[in-house]
């Protein structure tokens, strides 16, 4: 592969929202070679502290429940929306997967790096989605923190993020960054 062709996908790589995914599922195959790519990140001490939780099928209707029932036991009664609680269960039914991010921290490494690591291994992940026609989002409500025993997670684990994804029709545009420059001194002298 080429530069050219990695800044392509580096450039078009961007978030597609679970309400312009088509009705077409991901095939777990599919999902294990995207997961791989994750399992390639950078890692300080060989950590890896990623830990994926994969929802596709039927278990994209038992985490719309269990996220709109979150939603609901964390909310007070005046302040609770049911179109909100509608809108978390559809984002969820829309996606062809969705992948809870969770962190392994291993207390051998600071905290910071282990997140770096789980980033890393997200974009990977991010970016061969893209070039299957994959679309994805990371989404970071305050919904995750409550979904460790859900999840089965261990008291050094915790859940990060939720990862939807779904093909979809959208056509590839580059994104709106600033120029490099201006965030970038060298010191050759």
């Amino acid at each position: 592969m080429m530069l050219e062709e990695i800044e392509r996908v580096l450039k078009n790589r961007r978030s597609i929202f679970p309400n312009n995914y088509i009705d077409r599922s991901i095939e777990k195959e599919t999902l294990l070679r995207l997961l791989e790519c994750a399992n390639q990140a950078p890692t300080h001490k060989l950590t890896q502290p990623w830990r994926f939780k994969v929802f596709r099928g039927k278990g994209l209707k038992k985490l719309s429940s269990e996220l709109a029932e979150q939603y609901r036991n964390i909310t007070p009664a005046d302040a609770f929306l049911q179109k909100k609680s509608d809108s978390i269960r559809q984002k969820v039914i829309d996606s062809g997967a969705v992948i809870a991010i969770c962190i392994h921290e291993s207390g051998t490494v600071p905290v910071w790096e282990e997140v770096a690591a789980v980033a890393c291994a997200v974009q990977n992940m991010w970016l061969a989605a893209s070039v299957e026609g994959i679309g994805a989002y990371w989404s970071t409500p305050g919904l995750v923190s409550t979904l460790n025993a859900f999840l089965g997670l261990a008291d050094n684990e915790r859940c990060i993020g939720l990862f939807y994804m779904g093909y979809h029709n959208e056509s590839p545009r580059e994104g709106n960054r600033t120029p490099i420059e201006g965030k970038t001194v060298f010191f050759e002298e």
